[in-house]
């Protein structure tokens, strides 16, 4: 069993009766600390023009049209915001991040921490990773529009994803200045964000637990984003990337993180982020890594020209292993090879030649292959938060 996948950890480390005393917590039982915010703008900083993005509530989606041309990279200006709150403005000089919990030796508490300030996050050794981020939402929208299925949470589309260079210190540099024991079994980033309310009961700070050893593989504390410090929708000054894990693993703002000898639970990982329904056990399967997904580079509904040959472009990734090949389809019976134009491991980018036969609705279809094996079935199994959807996208066009 690999446990730097956190599903597998799952099931070693959770029992059903562990999984429903820890869904009943509040924010009354977790270590807290004052954010260092300076200002609580809004939802969201940056502007959001409409050819751009989708405001989805405290969401920003981004049009899968505005990256035609982009490279692999998502430029800054069009990398979509998954908010469960709103963006705060802090600043590097009074941020402190903030270590504790049995895992680290000496054992420090949340009222007396190890501290690490943003200058000595900087003078640390750092490293650069391209590396993907996605809501586990994403596409959610489907499983109504394609399956006539009934799901709860934001309408993502399939714009809930970016790729960018993001430049930190390891998270494993961190914790050993911090003082790593080899008993560590559990790492809980904890964001600086407003806490989350929702049914009338305060959750706290945005959190999510790691297995150490994930945490110790590949995550990053980064503070640059496409060779720039982060900006604030993207979690300035500081936050955690966590490569092919569903994007609530990557904590924006990062102000704290409890290291310990036991397993840590939040809502986070025992009443959201859960596949639950009835092909599921009854606590649910938590959600570790993303799947596999394809988009069009083009306008949702969108109109192309009639008598001309166009080049169809678009991108598929995959969280279980790089992407293999990408077939098109643009009558729902033959299936084409796409040509690759690009790809660093974090997604594929493609192109097809397509002369329409003639005016009328056509819809498009992409299906991706990744090197484990693993593709996109034509329907997504069902749950009732509606995360992973996996299957086939049918993107309509006009052609006039």
């Amino acid at each position: 069993m690999d446990l730097t996948d956190e599903a597998d950890y799952d099931r070693v480390r959770l029992g059903r009766r562990t999984f429903l005393r820890a869904t009943a917590l509040t924010a009354a039982f977790f270590p807290l600390w004052t954010s260092p915010a300076v200002a609580e703008p809004g939802p969201i900083v940056k502007p959001l023009p409409a050819d751009r993005f989708i405001v989805r509530g405290t969401n920003a989606e981004t049009r899968w049209e505005a990256l035609a041309g982009t490279g692999n990279l998502v430029p800054i200006d069009r990398f979509f915001v998954r908010n469960h709150t709103l963006t705060p403005l802090l600043s590097a000089q009074t941020w402190r991040l903030r270590l504790f919990g049995t895992g680290l030796r000496g054992a420090p508490t949340a009222g007396n921490p190890v501290e690490l300030g943003y200058q000595d996050l900087l003078d640390l050794p750092a490293r650069t990773v391209t590396a993907r981020i996605e809501c586990a939402g994403n596409g959610r929208s489907f499983y109504t529009t394609q399956q006539n299925q009934s799901v709860t949470g934001t309408a993502w589309q399939l714009g809930a994803v970016g790729v960018a260079r993001w430049r930190g210190v390891p998270l494993s540099t961190v914790l050993e200045r911090a003082g790593l024991r080899r008993s560590a079994v559990d790492v809980l980033p904890a964001g600086l964000d407003p806490d989350y309310v929702t049914g009338g009961v305060n959750l706290g700070p945005v959190r999510r637990p790691l297995p150490i050893r994930k945490a110790l593989k590949d995550v990053l504390v980064a503070y640059e984003m496409n060779g720039e410090p982060l900006p604030p929708d993207h979690g300035f000054p500081v936050r955690l990337v966590v490569p092919d894990w569903i994007g609530i693993a990557s904590i924006k703002w990062l102000g704290g993180i409890e290291v310990s000898d036991t397993p840590l639970v939040s809502p986070w990982n025992t009443q959201f982020y859960r596949l639950v329904g009835p092909d599921y056990p009854p606590e649910g399967e938590l959600i570790g890594r993303q799947n596999i997904k394809s988009a069009f580079e083009l306008p949702w509904g969108g109109t192309l020209a009639a008598g001309r040959t166009h080049h169809l472009t678009g991108r598929s990734w995959s969280g279980t292993g790089g992407v293999r090949g990408v077939e098109v389809s643009t009558d729902g019976r033959t299936w084409r090879h796409a040509a690759p134009r690009g790809h660093d491991g974090a997604w594929l980018r493609w192109s097809l030649p397509w002369r329409p036969t003639g005016p009328g609705s056509y819809t498009l279809r992409a299906r991706a292959t990744d090197r484990t094996g693993a593709g996109q079935p034509a329907v997504a199994p069902y749950n009732t938060q509606g995360y992973l959807f996996g299957a086939v996208v049918g993107h309509p066009i006009t052609v006039a």
